[in-house]
C-alpha cells in the first residue's frame, strides 16, 4: 500500500533527527498523525481510569473514557472492580450518561435492556413475546475492555487483549509510585470529584510538560515568583534528578534547593507524626529519596501525569498529589481531567488545607493552570501554517530538544532505579518520551515492509 510506504520513508527521517535532538514541529497538530496514534498508540497502551478509593462500596460506578471509547467502572456485590464499554450492546447509545453515583443496576434508556453489576443482561422488556426462547440473555451482556489491572489502587484498562501486564509495563516507575502513593498507611485517596476543562493543545504537548519540563517554571509561572510564592532562584527547578524510565516513563525528584545548600523541610513538609509510618511502607533508598525531595513530577505513558508538590509557608506546609489525564479529542485539543489524592492517614484539617492549596493552584482557574495553558494554545496557533506542517525534513521547521544532550552524564550515585541526570534542566526525558513514541508508531510500518505490502 502506498500509505506504508509514504509513513516509512516519515518515520525513518524522523528517527535520524530525534537521534540529533530535533523534532520536526508538524507532529504535534497532523491530523494524519493524529489518526495513526489512536490506532497504534491509545488501542494498545495502558491508560489510567480512577482510583479505587472513588468505588467504595458495592453499587457505586464511575464513568470515564479511553479517548473515544466510553468506559462504565462498577464495583460488583462480591468487592471486585470491573470495566465495560459503556454501550448498550443491543442498539449501542450510551447506557450510562451520569459522572458517578451508586445502583443496583443500569438499565438502557433507548429501549429498557437491564444490566446488573457484574455486566449480565438480566431484563429485556417484552422479550417473550418480542423474542421468544431464541433469545439468550447470556450471550447479550456488557462488553469488558479487555484488560483491567491495578497498581497501588491506581486502575489502568488495556484495549489490546495481547498487552503486556501493567506491572511490566510499568517497570521501574512503580518504586517511585510506591513513594508517592503508598508510604503512609491505608494508602491515598480522592479527595472531591476530577474537575474537566477543555483547552486547545495536543495531549504531547501536556505530557512533555509534566514529564519533564520544570525548564518553565521560572518564565511561564514568573507571576508566582513575583508574588513570593516561590524563589528567586531562576535554579531552584532544576536542582534535584531527572530520571528517565522504561516505556516513555519519566520523573522529576526536585530538591528545589541547590546542593550543600539549608534542605528543605523532610519528607515534603508531612506532618511529623506520620513518619513512622514512612519507615514502615519503604525502603531505606526510597526513605532517602523521599527525606530530600521537595516535588515530584513526571508521567506515565502515553498520556497520565502526575505532580507531588509543596505549598505554603514555614510551619503551614501542605502536600497532595495531583494526577491528571490528557484525553484527546483531535490533533488541537484536549480534555483535561485532573483530581486530587492525598493520604487517608492525613488528619481532616491537614487534607482540607492541601484541597484548597490544589484548587488555588491546579483547578481550571488556577494561577498554574492559566499560566500552562495558554501557552499550550499559543503552540498550536503557530503550528498550523504550511512552514510548520511542511513533511520535507530539510526545510526549517525543527524544534530544539538539545538540552543536556551528550553534555550531562547520568549520576551513578542516586539511590533510585532508571537512568537519572543530576539536573532538572534538561530534554533527557522529552527525547526518550518520543523516541517511544515513534516506537510505538513504526511498528505498523516495519512489520508492512517486512510483509513485502510497501508498493
Amino acid at each position: 500500500m502506498l500509505k506504508h510506504s509514504v509513513d516509512n520513508r516519515i518515520f525513518q527521517g524522523l528517527r535520524e533527527k530525534m537521534e540529533q535532538g530535533l523534532l520536526p514541529q508538524w507532529i504535534f497538530t497532523d491530523p494524519h498523525i493524529y489518526e495513526l496514534e489512536l490506532e497504534r498508540i491509545f488501542a494498545r497502551t495502558w491508560q489510567f481510569l480512577a482510583h479505587e478509593s472513588e468505588l467504595p462500596e458495592p453499587g457505586s460506578y464511575v464513568t470515564r473514557w479511553m479517548v473515544d471509547d466510553p468506559v462504565l467502572l462498577v464495583r460488583t456485590n462480591s468487592g471486585e472492580i470491573k470495566a465495560f464499554l459503556n454501550s448498550c450492546p443491543h442498539r449501542g447509545t450510551l447506557l450510562c450518561t451520569a459522572d458517578f453515583g451508586k445502583k443496583k443496576a443500569f438499565t438502557c434508556p433507548y429501549h429498557g435492556w437491564t444490566f446488573n453489576l457484574d455486566g449480565d443482561l438480566i431484563g429485556v422488556v417484552a422479550g417473550d413475546k418480542v423474542y421468544g426462547e431464541e433469545m439468550k440473555k447470556d450471550e447479550w451482556g456488557l462488553r469488558p475492555i479487555p484488560r483491567v489491572e491495578r497498581y497501588q489502587g491506581m486502575i489502568f484498562g488495556n484495549l489490546d487483549p495481547a498487552a503486556m501486564p501493567l506491572d511490566d509495563y510499568l517497570g521501574d516507575m512503580k518504586w517511585y509510585m510506591d513513594i508517592i502513593l503508598g508510604r503512609s498507611d491505608g494508602g491515598m485517596e480522592v479527595r472531591g470529584l476530577p474537575q474537566r476543562w477543555v483547552v486547545h493543545a495536543n495531549w504531547k504537548v501536556g505530557l512533555e510538560n509534566f514529564a519533564g519540563d520544570p525548564y518553565h517554571v521560572q518564565t511561564t509561572h514568573r507571576s508566582t515568583v513575583e508574588l513570593g510564592i516561590s524563589p528567586q532562584d531562576p535554579l531552584y527547578a532544576g536542582y534535584g534528578h531527572q530520571v528517565v524510565l522504561q516505556n516513555g516513563h519519566g520523573i522529576n525528584v526536585i530538591t528545589a534547593t541547590a546542593p550543600g545548600k539549608p534542605q528543605r523541610p523532610p519528607y515534603q513538609g508531612l506532618p511529623q507524626e506520620m513518619w513512622p509510618m514512612f519507615e514502615r511502607n519503604l525502603n531505606a533508598d526510597q526513605l532517602k529519596v523521599f527525606a530530600k525531595t521537595t516535588v515530584f513530577v513526571g508521567s506515565i505513558y502515553p498520556n497520565l501525569s502526575f505532580n507531588s508538590p509543596v505549598h505554603g509557608s514555614e510551619g503551614h506546609l501542605h502536600n497532595y498529589l495531583n494526577v491528571r489525564l490528557w484525553r484527546p479529542l483531535g490533533p488541537e485539543k484536549i480534555e483535561i481531567w485532573s483530581w486530587f489524592l492525598i493520604d487517608k492517614a492525613a488528619s481532616e484539617a491537614y487534607k482540607e488545607a492541601a484541597y484548597k492549596g490544589y484548587v488555588g493552584s491546579f483547578g481550571p482557574s488556577g494561577t498554574l493552570e492559566q499560566d500552562d495553558t495558554e501557552i499550550w494554545a499559543r503552540i498550536v496557533h503557530a503550528s498550523k501554517g504550511h512552514m510548520a506542517r511542511s513533511k520535507d525534513l530539510s526545510y526549517n521547521n525543527l524544534l530544539n530538544y538539545l538540552m543536556g544532550l551528550e553534555r550531562v552524564l547520568p549520576d551513578e550515585t542516586f539511590p533510585g532505579p532508571g537512568v537519572a541526570y543530576p539536573t532538572c534542566y534538561l530534554d533527557a526525558i522529552h527525547r526518550a518520551t518520543h523516541e517511544y513514541w515513534l516506537e510505538l508508531m513504526s511498528k505498523e510500518e516495519e512489520s508492512a515492509g517486512e510483509n513485502g505490502c510497501e508498493s
